[in-house]
C-alpha cells in the first residue's frame, strides 16, 4: 500500500501542467540528441544542468532525466537508417536494424524499436517502483571480481558476433581490445600505445570508432561496388511503414529479455547499457530456433537490443536513487544536479524527498507515453529520408559524420581518426572481419581491464580469487561454456551452416 499511495502521490506531481511541459521538452531534446552522433546525453544534461538550478527541483529532474532516456529512443533512428551508432548501445542495433532497412523493412524496424522501447521502459520503471530496495542490495554484492567475470561474460559473446569464421572474429576482438588500452594508465600513469601523440594521451573516443567502422565504412564499400538508385529501398505503401504482425509475434519474448537483461545488468553500476545490449543480444540468440536469421534481419534481434538498452535506465536509477552510487557518467551528472538542489539520494530519500522521489518515477510513466506518440508518428518522416538520392545523402552522412567526431573534443585529429577508421572497417568488410567483435571488445575492455587489476590488488595478486567467489565463478564456467562450445566440430559445423543459410 505504501508503494501505491507513493506512486499515486508521484502523478499527482508529474501530472502538474508545468511539469508534463518539462517532461515533454526533456523527451523531445533527447530523441534529437540520440539522433544526433557524438553529443550524448550526458553532454546535454552537463550543459543544460545550469539553467535547471532556479527551477523547482522536482520539475528540474524530470526534465533532465527525459533527456536520459529519451535518447535511448532516438539512438536506433540513425543505427537503423545510416547504420550510424551515435552511442555504445546503439552498436547492436546495427547489426538487424540496418539489415531490415536493407531489405525494404525500415519502418517496420523503426516501428519495432520504438515498440520494444516502450515495453521494455515501462517494465523497468515497474520494477524500479517495486523491487528497487532489494536489487540494490543485491547488486552490492558485486565487487571488482564479480565485474572482472561480468565483462569476460559480455566478451565471450564474440561467438555470436563472428559470422562464419570464429578466428576472425576473435582477432576483431583483439584488435578492440588493444584500442580500449590506448591512453594512460590510470595505475602507473604511464602513456601506452600514444606514439608520441599527445593527443591520443586521453584515449580513443567511441564515437569516432563506432561512425568511422560503420558508417564510413558502409559508404566506401557502397561507392567501391558502384551501386545505383538510392542507399537502402525505400518502404512502399502504409502496410510497410509498420511492422507486420508475424514480425511482433517473432520479436514477443524479445521484448521479454530485453526488458529483465536490461534491468539487471542496469541495476550494476559501471556495467551500463553498452553491455546490456549485447548480453539481451546474445541471449536471444542462443535461444532462438531461427538462428540463421540473425545478423540477416531477424526483427527479435533488433527488439532485444534495444529493449535492453531502455530497460537499462530504469534499473540504473535504482543504485542510483536508492543508495546515492551512479552507475555511470550521465547518472553521475544527475546525482550532481540533485546535490546542488540540496537532495540527498539514498536509502532515506524517500521519506525526506517523496515529491522528487516518486514524482521522478511517476514521470517516467508519462515520458514512456509520450515517447512512444513521438516516435511511432514520425516512422513515415524517417522512412521518407531514404527517398533522399545517394549523391544527396552520403555527404550529409560525412558531414554528419564530421560533426560527430570534431564534437567529441574539439580538435582535427579526430577527424583524422575518423578517416583511419573509417577505412579500417572497409577493409575489414572487403576482408570477412565483422565489426561489431571489434566494438564490444573496444566498450568493454577498459573497464575490464580496470576490474582485474582491482580484483588482483585485492588479493594482493592472487588470480584463484577470481574463482572463490560464487557469482564470478559462475559467470566464468558460462563463459568457458559459451567459448568452447563452438570448437566442438559438429556444433561448429552447425553454426556455420545455419549462419551460411541465412546469407
Amino acid at each position: 500500500m505504501d508503494i501505491l499511495y507513493g506512486l499515486g502521490h508521484g502523478f499527482g506531481v508529474a501530472l502538474q501542467p508545468q511539469n508534463i511541459v518539462w517532461c515533454f521538452l526533456g523527451c523531445f531534446l533527447g530523441t534529437v540528441v540520440g539522433i544526433l552522433p557524438g553529443l550524448g546525453p550526458a553532454a546535454t544534461i552537463a550543459i543544460l544542468m545550469p539553467l535547471t538550478l532556479n527551477m523547482d527541483p522536482a520539475g528540474g529532474i524530470i526534465m533532465l532525466a527525459g533527456i536520459y532516456y529519451g535518447a535511448k529512443y532516438g539512438g536506433s533512428t540513425t543505427s537503423i537508417l545510416l547504420n550510424m551508432p551515435g552511442e555504445s548501445s546503439s552498436v547492436v542495433s546495427c547489426i538487424d536494424g540496418y539489415q531490415m532497412a536493407l531489405k525494404g523493412r525500415a519502418g517496420a524496424a523503426l516501428g519495432i524499436a520504438a515498440i520494444s522501447s516502450f515495453i521494455a521502459g515501462t517494465v523497468g520503471i515497474v520494477l524500479l517502483t517495486l523491487v528497487a530496495p532489494a536489487v540494490a542490495r543485491f547488486a552490492l554484492s558485486f565487487s571488482s571480481p564479480e565485474y572482472f567475470a561480468l565483462m569476460v561474460f559480455g566478451l565471450s559473446l564474440v561467438v555470436l558476433l563472428s559470422g562464419a569464421s570464429l578466428l576472425k572474429g576473435l582477432l576483431a576482438l583483439l584488435v578492440g581490445l588493444w584500442l580500449s588500452t590506448v591512453g594512460i594508465d590510470l595505475f602507473t600513469a604511464q602513456s601506452r600505445f600514444t606514439f608520441g601523440r599527445p593527443e591520443l594521451l586521453g584515449g580513443l573516443d567511441f564515437v569516432v570508432i563506432a561512425i568511422g567502422v560503420f558508417a564510413i565504412a558502409e559508404i566506401m564499400t557502397t561507392i567501391q561496388n558502384r551501386a545505383e538508385g538510392r542507399l537502402i529501398p525505400v518502404p512502399k505503401g502504409f502496410r510497410n511503414l509498420l511492422p507486420s504482425w508475424e514480425e511482433l509475434k517473432a520479436s514477443r519474448f524479445a521484448f521479454v529479455n530485453g526488458s529483465i537483461t536490461g534491468f539487471v545488468i542496469g541495476v550494476l553500476p559501471g556495467a551500463g547499457s553498452a553491455i546490456a545490449s549485447f548480453i539481451a543480444y546474445g541471449i536471444e540468440k542462443a535461444v532462438s530456433k531461427r538462428k540463421e536469421m540473425f545478423g540477416h534481419g531477424a526483427p527479435e534481434g533488433l527488439a532485444a537490443p534495444e529493449g535492453a538498452n531502455n530497460a537499462d535506465t530504469g534499473g540504473a536509477l535504482v543504485p542510483l536513487l536508492t543508495l546515492g552510487i551512479p552507475g555511470g557518467g550521465t547518472t553521475a551528472i544527475l546525482l550532481s544536479a540533485l546535490i546542488l538542489w540540496g537532495v540527498r539520494p539514498g536509502p532515506l530519500m524517500i521519506t525526506e524527498s517523496p515529491d522528487i522521489f516518486w514524482g521522478l518515477v511517476a514521470s517516467m510513466y508519462v515520458g514512456n507515453v509520450v515517447l512512444l506518440l513521438l516516435n511511432l508518428p514520425l516512422v513515415p518522416a524517417f522512412a521518407q529520408l531514404l527517398r533522399v538520392p545517394k549523391w544527396v545523402l552520403f555527404p550529409v552522412i560525412f558531414g554528419l559524420a564530421i560533426i560527430g567526431a570534431y564534437s567529441v573534443s574539439g580538435r582535427i585529429f579526430d577527424v583524422e581518426l575518423l578517416a583511419a577508421f573509417g577505412l579500417l572497417g572497409f577493409l575489414m568488410a572487403k576482408l570477412g572481419f565483422p565489426s561489431a567483435p571489434l566494438i564490444l571488445g573496444f566498450v568493454l575492455g577498459d573497464a575490464m581491464e580496470r576490474a582485474l587489476r582491482q580484483s588482483l590488488m585485492m588479493s594482493q595478486g592472487d588470480i584463484t580469487s577470481l574463482f572463490q567467489r560464487p557469482i564470478s565463478l559462475t559467470l566464468l564456467i558460462g563463459a568457458a561454456i559459451i567459448l568452447i562450445l563452438p570448437m566442438v566440430g559438429f556444433i561448429n559445423r552447425f553454426r556455420v551452416r545455419a549462419i551460411s543459410e541465412g546469407a
